[in-house]
């Protein structure tokens, strides 16, 4: 039985988001369809408000509603360390640790040369002039990929001339991890940082 135009609309727009196939996208679209109208309504208009009201800070680059985001914005943070973040997701990750007291910068992605990703593509100019004023600490955070390191060395090579001290989050093998289902990237970064066995 082939489905109305409506749902099999409704099907490939939810399909289109990251991590939902086929299936999930049909049970997520009979759910709205037998869902109350006001949780349609709530769920259109959300949507509505996040294309409307959310736009880049100004200074980092990450997600806000105002022109400058309140990381940004609060005096209590230290403007001389700025750890970059290829996602706003891993930048909210740092931030539930509680521990950084820092600012942020977001790039919105990695260098990737095989998708057409470029510095260009990335929020890596508006950094360099962050960079030029007062931050005395550059931590790269980007995720450990192949092109998450392409994009930590790059940072690392335009920003060792300009004086600033550049350093990374320790890596290496989770806990409970196996061994054998480690990547090679990950073994070699935990090669490498080795720390004496007190």
């Amino acid at each position: 039985m082939k489905s109305p135009d409506a749902i099999r609309r409704l099907v490939k727009a939810f399909s289109r988001l990251p991590g939902i196939g086929e299936k999930t996208a049909t049970r997520l679209a009979y759910f709205m369809i037998n869902a109350p109208d006001v949780l349609s309504e709530e769920l259109a208009g959300s949507l509505l408000d996040v294309q409307r009201d959310i736009r880049l800070c100004d200074q980092c680059c990450s997600f806000t509603d105002t022109e400058t985001c309140r990381t940004c914005s609060d005096d209590t943070r230290d403007r001389s360390i700025i750890c970059v973040v290829d996602s706003v997701q891993g930048q909210l990750a740092i931030e539930a640790t509680g521990e950084y007291r820092g600012g942020y910068h977001v790039l919105h992605g990695v260098l990737s040369p095989l998708d057409g990703i470029g510095p260009e593509e990335l929020r890596i100019g508006s950094l360099i002039k962050r960079l030029k004023y007062s931050v005395e600490e550059l931590i790269i955070a980007v995720t450990p990929t192949v092109e998450g390191e392409a994009t930590a060395i790059y940072l690392q090579r335009i920003c060792a001339p300009l004086g600033l001290r550049v350093t990374r989050l320790a890596s290496g093998i989770p806990m409970g991890a196996d061994l054998e289902f480690t990547d090679p990237l990950t073994l070699s970064r935990a090669i490498e940082g080795r720390t004496v066995f007190n």
